[in-house]
């Protein structure tokens, strides 16, 4: 396994060598050869991996020379949290960093370790990579294209493509590290360099928001960096090991919550989803990448890892009712959403939530629906990121009420967008499947908390979905046309991933059956049938199911473009189906709007109170737990 090092070599050398790169072509190509050479590698790694019978293989026993790097790494971050902290006054973020730095340090000096490996990789280790690679490397790709448009639309901002860039490859790299690490100190360096990456992007534009916004994300994942090193201090001082292994196997109550606090920051649940919220001032390519499709998933990576451990104790109750409880109000608070990518945050925060939920209750069933989740996840959710930037940089809006009759205008925009909300919600789309699964398990935990969640969740998530797809496939024809400006290297990405949404569907009980089942295997020991389906006969409904969104687009959009109908409008039609002449003789313009619910949905109605309960949800069982340890 010789691959990993250079693995994670690639992408860190391609974030040290772009900056240096000023021409806009040449930057380009070195993006393109960066991407596919961390696509080659990673194929590489698992054809490998396969051909060595799938192990489960634990690699990198003795690496002083690394250990010290790491270390002083970790003192180099901080002392540009406290650089950046002292610039903009923003003092408490000096305080989170200089304490976890600190503690992780005299766990280094003084604590008794034992040796053990420091990586290890295995089913859901080498899927991560994959989901990594190929959404990653193709959201790179999409950039190239997107932020030449980004920056013609915004002369007011500083182009800062080197950095950008930079920054996008060097988090491939952190988030490589952090998915292969066995060594909780080695997961905590790469879990740092990913929270101080998400500041430096959500900050990119440096506007009094983006500052602001950013430091938001900076101290809620600061904070659960330091959950992170309190709990590797209980680990090591406690049992002589920090490897997650050990962890899930005899780490005790107190150090799985604090490792369960640092996965539900960084996955953005409540009562930390402002800091994702906020990142959507960010270009769309970090917002794609960072904030979506992959960064998100380190927290539930760490979840699904712990979820052996979580079942029936109260720190898997807690991160399940916290699952739960963000999946609902999420949804109910993206139905008030009329910016694209706000609907986009809010339905990946309700997801997330969804899947910690599944962690939280940390059986066969529930963790089945996590892992197929995380994946349908995290290929539409880019796919939809990148087409609303792309739509944007169009229309000059990501207001959906602008993306009405967005089909015959953008209509390979608008397929795009079709297939992407479709695999959110839609049958026979693996997300359906995956919800309908958690909600059995959920019933047979007898958590009725949790079905009444993902039941009146599920509703309110088809709300604002169906609003979306009805807004884009109205057959409205608007006077003034619309250039599609969108870039070759940008539609690449797209295409690709639309082309990966729907071979997902069709392929979704191999993928059940050779992908998630193995994964299963190897966090429980066993390998349990959690959905039985005769492969030829869904595979066959699947493809014939699977066709149903795009014809469907091609025919309103066929017959759009032949003679316009029209239709009877409380007045005289002046021919357009949009304008009339009332009764009084005045011109009347007819506007289609969605309804947004906003006074019962909306953030200022809802957020404060969701924040509230859920805090003090982690209040009291942090309580509980520290208060029986010390007893």
């Amino acid at each position: 396994m010789d691959l990993i090092p250079v693995l994670i070599g690639v992408p860190a050398v391609m974030a040290v060598l772009l900056p240096f790169l000023k021409n806009e072509k040449v930057r380009g190509k070195a993006v393109y050869a960066g991407a596919l050479a961390i696509m080659a590698l990673t194929l590489a790694l698992l054809v490998t991996w396969l051909t060595d019978g799938a192990p489960s293989m634990l690699l990198f026993a003795d690496t002083e020379l690394v250990d010290h790097g790491m270390m002083v790494g970790d003192v180099f971050l901080m002392g540009l949290i406290i650089y950046m902290g002292v610039k903009y006054r923003r003092y408490f973020v000096i305080f989170l960093t200089v304490v976890q730095t600190g503690l992780l340090m005299y766990v280094e000096f003084t604590a008794p370790l034992k040796s053990g490996h420091h990586m290890m990789i295995d089913g859901l280790a080498m899927l991560m990579c994959v989901i990594i690679a190929f959404v990653g490397g193709l959201i790179c790709i999409y950039a190239v294209g997107y932020m030449k448009g980004y920056h013609s639309h915004h002369k007011e901002f500083k182009d800062r493509q080197p950095f950008f860039f930079s920054m996008l490859f060097l988090f491939l790299a952190a988030m490589f590290g952090l998915v292969l690490s066995q060594s909780l100190i080695w997961m905590y360096f790469f879990w740092e360099i990913t929270s101080v990456i998400s500041f430096l992007l959500i900050g990119y534009t440096r506007t009094e928001e983006a500052v602001h916004n950013s430091f938001t994300a900076l101290w809620m994942n600061l904070l659960g960096g330091l959950g992170f090193a309190i709990a590797i201090a209980l680990l090591a001082f406690g049992g002589g090991s920090v490897q997650l292994s050990d962890a899930i196997a005899v780490g005790g109550a107190l150090p799985l919550a604090f490792l369960a606090l640092a996965g539900l920051t960084k996955s953005a649940q409540l009562p930390f989803s402002a800091w994702l919220l906020g990142a959507m001032v960010a270009p769309t390519p970090s917002s794609a990448l960072l904030h979506s499709a992959t960064m998100v998933k380190a927290g539930v990576y760490l979840l699904i890892r712990l979820a052996p451990a979580l079942n029936g104790n109260m720190v898997g109750l807690m991160v399940s009712l916290i699952g739960g409880f963000t999946f609902i109000a999420a949804s109910m608070m993206a139905i008030a959403q009329n910016d694209g990518k706000k609907v986009l945050a809010f339905s990946t925060i309700s997801n997330l939530g969804l899947i910690v939920a599944c962690a939280g209750i940390g059986v066969e069933e529930t963790v089945w629906g996590a892992v197929l989740l995380m994946i349908f996840h995290a290929v539409s959710k880019s796919m939809l990121f990148q087409a609303v930037g792309a739509t944007e940089n169009c229309l000059g809006s990501r207001d959906i009420e602008d993306m009405h009759g967005l089909l015959l205008r953008l209509p390979k925009l608008t397929y795009i967008m079709g297939i992407g909300i479709a695999g959110m919600y839609l049958a026979p789309f693996g997300m359906l499947i995956s919800k309908w699964v958690a909600l059995k398990a959920f019933v047979d935990s007898e958590n009725v908390l949790l079905v009444i969640f993902i039941a009146f969740g599920s509703a309110t998530t088809m709300f604002y979905w169906t609003k979306w797809l009805s807004k884009l496939i109205s057959q409205h024809r608007a006077r003034q046309g619309v250039k599609d400006i969108t870039c070759k290297d940008e539609y690449l990405s797209m295409f690709i991933h639309a082309g990966l949404m729907l071979l997902l569907c069709l392929l979704f009980p191999l993928l059940a059956s050779h992908i998630v089942n193995p994964i299963l295997a190897e966090l429980f020991g066993y390998s349990a049938t959690v959905l039985s389906m005769s492969v030829l006969t869904t595979m066959a409904i699947m493809l014939v199911s699977v066709l149903i969104v795009p014809l469907m687009m091609a025919f309103v959009t066929k017959t759009a473009k032949r003679q316009l109908v029209p239709i009877y409008m409380n007045g005289v039609n002046e021919g357009d189906n949009r304008h009339f002449v009332n009764s009084m003789g005045e011109p009347t313009h007819l506007y289609l709007s969605n309804w947004y619910l906003r006074f019962e949905f909306g953030m200022r109605h809802l957020m404060r109170p969701c924040v509230y309960a859920s805090a003090s949800l982690l209040v009291v069982v942090f309580c509980l737990l520290i208060g029986g340890a010390v007893g």
